[in-house]
């Protein structure tokens, strides 16, 4: 196979992932082999690759390759998510841009819309992972939506509803006016910000206090020419609209004129009463809390303790409703505005101050508040699910990669509440639950009811996989066996998109629809999951939940949880700061190699990863380095090997031997490191190991050591030798490096057809004492080497310049002079007693060497920068001295401390004489 002169990613990328693709060589089907399955963490169908996708899916790719070279069965499940709130949005913009409105639409018409823009921009984002080399089964790629997953969806619902986890009620849910939809706890996002605190006067209803009753000790009231008021402060005026009580501890000494009382609510007039309840902290502010019972959760249950009056003062849309009599149509933010200026000009704003506190946003629309709203909603009982997703995860079954997000899930789930899991949208999975007429409330069952805060007489309801399933229910528990299919209306809502993805590693293998089919046997539980932390509660919780809820099992072995993408400065990348680099165009710059490698750089697990294009750039001259190393050897002329039967001699030098030797250590070397590396999901730190391992070991030193002289051939042993090498780290690189290295591969032997570096497996054997031994002599060989080229640097001799090595009073690296010969371009290695005067000399270890400059050097210059160097020694010297002078700082300063500036008086003494002695023999 010929190779081109210079790397190009563009000629090599796009036909070896077709080639890959043509030979099936991603595909899975159970075998007897040990299986290692991935599920892909499902982007938006309507999303396109972000830095994020970019680093998860390297991490899962590198995880993968070494799955197969490992010999193992390895299977990466494709897939998208249907995301309701994302995608029904992107519906109703593109409908509104054509002067359509969903309110206009009938559910079918708007969902023939919804499923015309999947199919039109739904998959993108799995061709472009093609182009980062994601080696996907790809004829596994699943779609939540799709038949299998949603029958699976369904018969999950159904099933828990029976079990009574799932049920239906009125509650406070957090609700996005944007999206018109509720949202779960885990769905929201808090910010702090800095908003406004208004006081406001709470005027007390009726007469004037009795003269006796305003004496009363620790008493608290205000008043002017307009009566007594109490204060009450909010941060949101508006929902003073829907005040039905105001409530006070009942310890409060400062409030205790207030019991009994009826307020009026500034601007509306409504009296509302006092009420009492030890919930009220008598620390905070005035003592006085506003109740609003249905605009904040803990004021509703206030409401439900004391029976008080609920007035939803909003529209769905976050407008004032027709319930307040102030204000009506009004956006909540404007009449905020509004209400303080109405407020201040009537007299009953007591004072307004800055303050700061923390706001709840939609996580799908980052700029929409959210409003706590009190909705009829389906819900399903968590204390079960958190129960049994605990045990596996903190008796050590399964394993967090960094541990420390182990504290995190455990917090999380001794703290749960119930699962909000209808949205109020179109596109999704239908609630299955059916709603029928019935003859009287006494013809419907206790069970159909029971969970609903809504009266029997109001509505009844079956929950079933069919509507032909769910007409049989409802006639059997009406007794009206008249009612037909028509009778039935279904559940307008939509069920939580993450309702669908909680079931992704057991759906993915028909494991709901048909339990213990031999694909579900065979790849579940899959072996690592690889996601963000931000979605730990979301996604990975909740997997759990599902694995042992219908598996009896958790589903993923261990979870990898990356950081997140930060640019060089440390910002989180967004449109807005225009620090977001588009993935794919920078696989068009540095080639997906170089970009996989740039990402795994700086992406140790858990931390975040401060990208910077250059670490891009040295993936990219990485390829070109192990591209330039691969030509640098195929161009070798190799001697013919030996006739050992006609008694030829090995025509190996023995230096080669030794290099050769050498070599294998260090690839077996680095190949228990990155085991290590990865067993510990340390997979930046393995990729630097190979990284150096190829760069600073294979081409910096054992290529030097080997290339034969300008114009001679290698013996055959070692070459044979160096190509075994080069494909050894070849298949080291390959799951970080896919693309070159599967070129490479294919050129450096003749291969057949539908071979591929990423079924060849990695067999290497641990290292043995000699070869440690080997490793630890080279090092100080290097050293060797190291000091003479600092000699000719230092003295600006020329590299071709033939030197001369003195190993003072003993050359303990006798046995590889052959390797510092030809690496330090030496005439001749000699042991001498005393090194030559003009020598300039270094240390390894204890040991001494000289290299003799001769007439290579000025004398004079020579001694000028040695009596600078003693110059500047002694004045280093006697800063020390000093120090150990002072009786308080040896009695005083640590012993190490002590000891160390002992060892800098040591050093530099036996420098200073090293230096005078090295002047006196040149003035000889």
């Amino acid at each position: 196979m010929e190779i081109a002169s210079k790397y190009d990613p563009k000629e090599v990328e796009g036909k070896w992932y077709q080639y890959w693709l043509d030979n099936k060589l991603f595909s899975s089907k159970p075998d007897g082999r040990e299986p290692y399955t991935i599920v892909i963490p499902p982007p938006n169908v309507t999303g396109v690759l972000h830095m994020g996708h970019m680093l998860n899916n390297t991490i899962q790719d590198i995880l993968v390759r070494r799955a197969r070279m490992e010999g193992k069965n390895a299977c990466w499940v494709p897939g998208t998510d249907h995301a309701s709130i994302a995608t029904e949005a992107k519906v109703v913009k593109k409908l509104a841009g054509e002067g359509i409105k969903k309110r206009d639409l009938s559910r079918e018409e708007f969902l023939k819309h919804a499923w015309d823009w999947t199919h039109e921009h739904g998959g993108i984002i799995l061709k472009q992972l093609r182009r980062l080399g994601a080696s996907c089964d790809w004829d596994r790629t699943a779609f939540t939506m799709d038949e299998v997953r949603s029958e699976s969806v369904i018969k999950v619902f159904v099933d828990l509803y029976r079990k009574g986890y799932i049920y239906r009620g009125l509650r406070m849910v957090n609700w996005d006016p944007k999206a018109l939809t509720a949202l779960s706890t885990e769905e929201v996002i808090y910010k702090e910000e800095h908003s406004k605190l208004y006081h406001l006067k709470y005027y007390v209803a009726g007469d004037a206090m009795p003269d006796a009753f305003l004496s009363g000790e620790g008493n608290v009231m205000h008043n002017d020419e307009k009566g007594y008021y109490a204060v009450m402060a909010t941060t949101r005026p508006e929902t003073i609209i829907g005040d039905t009580a105001m409530c006070i501890n009942p310890k409060d000494p400062k409030n205790q004129w207030l019991k009994g009382k009826r307020v009026i609510v500034p601007l509306v007039g409504r009296e509302i009463p006092v009420i009492e309840d030890r919930y009220v902290d008598i620390e905070f502010g005035t003592g006085c809390l506003k109740v609003t019972p249905a605009h904040d959760t803990n004021d509703y249950m206030l409401g439900k303790t004391h029976n008080l009056e609920t007035i939803d003062i909003f529209n769905a849309d976050g407008t004032i409703s027709e319930q307040s009599p102030l204000y009506v149509g009004m956006d909540r933010f404007d009449c905020r505005k509004q209400i303080a200026k109405d407020l201040e000009a009537a007299g009953l704003m007591e004072k307004v101050e800055d303050y700061t506190n923390k706001v709840g946003y939609s996580e799908r629309n980052p700029d929409t508040a959210i409003e706590p709203r009190l909705s009829l909603q389906w819900f399903l009982k968590m204390e079960h699910f958190a129960e049994i997703a605990l045990k596996p995860v903190m008796e050590g079954e399964m394993h967090f990669y960094p541990q420390k997000y182990v504290n995190t899930y455990k917090n999380w789930l001794e703290n749960i509440q119930d699962w909000c899991i209808s949205r109020q949208l179109w596109w999704g999975h239908r609630i299955p639950a059916y709603y029928y007429p019935a003859v009287s409330s006494a013809s419907v069952s206790d069970a159909s009811s029971a969970a609903s805060d809504v009266s029997p007489s109001e509505e009844h309801f079956v929950v079933a996989e069919t509507a032909e399933e769910a007409l049989a229910l409802a006639r059997k528990e009406s007794g009206n066996q008249n009612l037909q299919l028509s009778d039935l209306r279904q559940d307008e809502d939509a069920l939580d998109t993450w309702f669908s993805s909680w079931l992704w590693p057991v759906s993915l293998f028909d494991g709901i629809n048909n339990p213990g089919n031999e694909e579900i046997n065979y790849y579940y539980p899959t072996s690592d999951l690889v996601t963000a932390p931000d979605i730990i509660f979301f996604w990975v919780a909740r997997m759990i939940m599902a694995g042992e809820e219908y598996m009896g099992k958790f589903p993923f072995k261990n979870v990898y949880f990356t950081g997140i993408v930060r640019d060089k400065l440390g910002r989180k990348m967004s449109k807005s700061l225009g620090n977001s680099p588009d993935p794919i165009e920078l696989i068009e710059k540095f080639g997906a190699d170089g970009v996989r490698m740039g990402m795994m750089l700086s992406a140790p697990a858990g931390n975040d990863i401060l990208f910077d294009e250059a670490l891009c750039e040295q993936g990219r001259n990485f390829n070109n380095k192990i591209w330039n190393a691969f030509r640098l050897v195929k161009g070798w002329q190799v001697a013919a090997a030996p006739d050992a039967s006609a008694g030829v001699p090995d025509a190996s030098p023995s230096g080669n031997k030794t290099a050769v030797a050498w070599m294998d250590a260090k690839l077996r070397q680095a190949n228990a490191e990155m085991q290590d590396h990865f067993s510990k999901y340390r997979i930046s730190d393995a990729l630097m190991t190979v990284y150096k391992l190829f760069w600073d070991e294979f081409s910096s030193w054992y290529l030097e050591m080997v290339k034969p002289a300008y114009g001679q051939p290698i013996d055959s042993e070692t070459y044979e030798a160096t190509l075994r090498f080069f494909e050894t780290l070849l298949k080291m690189l390959h799951p970080f490096m896919p693309f070159i290295t599967e070129e490479l591969w294919q050129a450096l032997y003749d291969r057949q057809p539908g071979e591929s570096i990423m079924r060849s497996p990695l067999v290497l054997g641990g290292l043995s004492a000699d070869g440690e031994q080997l490793i630890a002599d080279i090092e100080q060989v290097k050293q060797i080497v190291s000091g003479v080229r600092t000699v000719r640097s230092l003295k600006n001799i020329a590299p071709k310049e033939k030197l001369q090595l003195q190993a003072v009073t003993a050359n303990h690296f006798e046995r590889y002079n052959d390797i510092i010969t030809k690496m330090a371009n030496l005439e001749s290695i000699s042991v001498v007693d005393t090194k030559d005067a003009t020598a300039s000399a270094f240390m390894v270890g204890t040991d001494e060497f000289a290299v003799p400059l001769g007439s290579l050097i000025n004398v004079d210059e020579e001694i000028k920068k040695m009596e600078a160097q003693i110059e500047h020694l002694e004045g280093f010297l006697n800063g020390v001295k000093k120090k150990l002078a002072n009786e308080r700082f040896v009695q005083n300063a640590p012993e190490a401390v002590v000891t160390m500036e002992r060892k800098k008086q040591a050093d530099a003494e036996e420098k200073i004489a090293t230096l005078r002695e090295s002047i006196a023999a040149l003035k000889k």
